[in-house]
């Protein structure tokens, strides 16, 4: 359910867009019902192990590639070794309307996604300030929310410390970045427990649906 006064949507940065409620109560389940359906073909949602050892509080199910730190593959390598899914076209559709409405049509007829990756937040969950920066193409990068609110911290291209801005992504609130801002340093502090919509069955507190076009071949 959206909130009762939605601003529409608001510039975070150059090329960085917040629009809240853009997934109606019925688009949010429907996209929450895919979700499901998507982790299980994944294979389910694995907990990607990073560069000093730790675990991932995040539980990530790719399709069209698999991302483990910090390459894409075409199998799940830190799993049973299995082929992953194709991107859906359905959804590869909404992230192209999503960049249209956001950035404009001329980024949208260039933008050519290939890889979705659902990430699942438990209420403890975190996602610390990173660049997603395994991608050749500059191509901007889309978001979906579901469920609980996140705060959602959006950076700066230099490093990890402020400036950065606080948002609150809610269910069904969409945010894109790309141009000056694609490869700025982002991440969820915090999750808002509690706060979901009333009816919206996830198999997660929060669900977030990433669409990115990797700029590879094959």
């Amino acid at each position: 359910m959206s909130r009762l006064l939605d601003p529409g949507p608001v510039v975070v940065a150059p090329g960085a867009v917040h629009v809240p409620g853009w997934l109606d109560d019925e688009a949010q389940r429907s996209l929450a019902r895919a979700c499901a359906r998507w982790v299980i073909e994944a294979g389910g949602a694995h907990r990607p192990v990073v560069r000093n050892g730790g675990v991932m509080t995040v539980g990530i199910a790719c399709l069209g590639w698999h991302w483990s730190p910090y390459r894409y593959t075409r199998t799940r390598v830190d799993g049973d070794g299995s082929p992953v899914p194709p991107l859906p076209a359905g959804l590869a559709a909404l992230a192209r309307r999503a960049v249209a409405e956001t950035l404009g049509p001329g980024a949208a007829a260039t933008f050519d996604p290939d890889v979705a990756l659902v990430n699942e937040y438990g209420p403890a969950s975190r996602m610390g300030m990173h660049v997603d920066r395994e991608e050749l193409a500059d191509a901007p990068v889309v978001s979906l929310s579901l469920g609980d609110t996140a705060r959602f911290r959006f950076g700066n291209t230099s490093g990890r410390s402020r400036p950065w801005v606080d948002v609150e992504l809610c269910s069904g609130d969409l945010f894109v970045f790309g141009g000056p801002s694609r490869r700025a340093y982002h991440g969820v502090p915090k999750v808002l427990v509690g706060t979901a919509p009333a009816g919206l069955e996830l198999g997660a507190s929060r669900v977030n649906v990433t669409v990115r076009q990797t700029g590879f071949a094959g």
